[in-house]
């Protein structure tokens, strides 16, 4: 049901490391028009939510540097729904902020929490799926994600197995488990009591903050000394003593594994994580051969590969690659085996190390 009381909270702070280099810390994935549609991942984000709430109630949180690309992207959003944080301390610090912010005006607020670069398809059932989690956590001291089935054995995916309880689609949460191996997610899939977890989450705001308060009470403490300075002028200065103090966790870590409230929607819509070029290479319709070309490219007896280049003069001429990964930016060329994303976060982590900024 669309309401006055549904907030949005979209995240779009990250640097996308694991699609470095075709997403780069001066423009990020979720600023990047992946599948040439016209719209960047956050501005498809941003618009898939319109139908949930009114647009003075979607928060957009990201990074201090990102201010103008958020706004050159999505004009319409209001100074007060930017919420810009001084440092990076992961989703715990994020969401925090912006649940304690939302709570300072709207003490009846419903919130979805969502990342800003996933791709969503069949997106009435995605709407359905929304609306049926808003009206569950009205009045209700339960904590909301999203899961869905899987249907491959994904290892860059965190996993819920869930109990069978009397709601069709609502389940309670058992265990979490976060990018299991290869055989432990195929027992998972196998076992059908597990499903991804998407990392989109729906609370009323003062199940949130009851729940930072007994998990996170450190971290609660930090933004409740904020209390008075939200929405006001003083709110950046306060902010960046906020953060300061804020240790970096994921909110799964700190709270959603910890607390015994969790439920899980089942969602039917298509879902998938744009964290990889494995990811987007299976979603690309228009393969040649096999291969996902984004690239002025010649291409001889290659398989199952992708070519990604940012200059179209730039020809990029590859033989005898089968599952790779070809990446072309200004004075950088990456070649790396496609779906190794653990050897590929160090590869990016070993490059920054010995560079420092020059080459992400």
């Amino acid at each position: 049901m669309y309401s006055e009381n549904n907030f949005v909270v979209i995240m779009a702070g990250g640097i996308g490391s694991r699609l470095w280099p075709f997403s780069r810390t001066d423009r990020p994935k979720q600023f990047m028009d992946v599948f040439g549609l016209g719209k960047s991942l956050l501005q498809q984000t941003y618009h898939r939510f319109l139908p949930i709430c009114p647009r003075k109630n979607i928060f957009v949180v990201t990074h201090e540097d990102y201010r103008e690309l958020v706004q050159e992207q999505l004009p319409e959003i209001g100074q007060d729904q930017l919420l810009l944080e001084p440092h990076r301390r992961n989703t715990a610090a994020c969401i925090a902020y912006a649940c304690y912010k939302i709570a300072s005006a709207y003490p009846n607020a419903r919130i979805v929490v969502s990342p800003s670069d996933h791709a969503i398809f069949k997106e009435e059932a995605f709407h359905n799926c929304i609306f049926t989690g808003l009206e569950s956590v009205i009045d209700q001291d339960r904590l909301l994600t999203i899961g869905l089935r899987p249907h491959k054995a994904e290892t860059s995916y965190g996993y819920l197995q869930y109990r069978d309880g009397d709601e069709a689609t609502i389940k309670k949460v058992k265990t979490f488990t976060e990018k299991p191996s290869k055989e432990m997610a195929e027992l998972f899939v196998d076992s059908g009591d597990y499903v991804w977890n998407s990392g989109i989450f729906i609370w009323n705001v003062q199940a949130i903050i009851r729940a930072l308060r007994k998990h996170l009470p450190d971290l609660a403490d930090v933004f409740e000394e904020m209390k008075g300075d939200y929405f006001s002028t003083a709110e950046g200065k306060s902010l960046q003593k906020a953060y300061s103090h804020c240790k970096n966790i994921s909110i799964d870590y700190g709270l959603m594994e910890k607390a015994g409230n969790v439920d899980v929607i089942l969602g039917d819509f298509e879902w998938t994580d744009l964290g990889s070029f494995q990811t987007i290479h299976e979603l690309n319709q228009e393969k040649e051969e096999g291969n996902t070309v984004f690239a002025n490219a010649m291409l001889f007896d290659v398989e199952d590969s992708m070519v990604v280049s940012e200059d179209p003069e730039t020809l990029v001429v590859a033989e005898g690659l089968e599952n790779y990964v070809v990446a072309v930016r200004e004075k950088l060329v990456v070649v790396v085996k496609k779906g190794n994303e653990r050897n590929y976060k160090k590869i990016f982590k070993a490059v920054k190390n010995k560079t420092g900024k020059e080459y992400l």
